[in-house]
């Protein structure tokens, strides 16, 4: 598979705009991953997965 992304200033308004909500994503999780879904050399999905964690009385120390 080969997955191609522009280097020049001359991006297309949709690789850009993936581009912003990729790291936008990036920026806002704490804890966790982010799944990005290819398909025949295209993004399809994005999937943020993120973890919180609940501190209690009994687990802090």
């Amino acid at each position: 598979m080969d997955i191609q992304f522009e280097t020049e200033p001359a991006k297309s308004a949709k690789q850009q705009e993936l581009v912003e909500q990729i790291v936008s994503i990036l920026q806002g999780l704490r804890f966790g991953s982010v799944e990005i879904v290819v398909h025949d050399g295209r993004i399809v999905q994005i999937e943020k997965h993120e973890k919180f964690r609940v501190k209690t009385a009994a687990n802090a120390h």
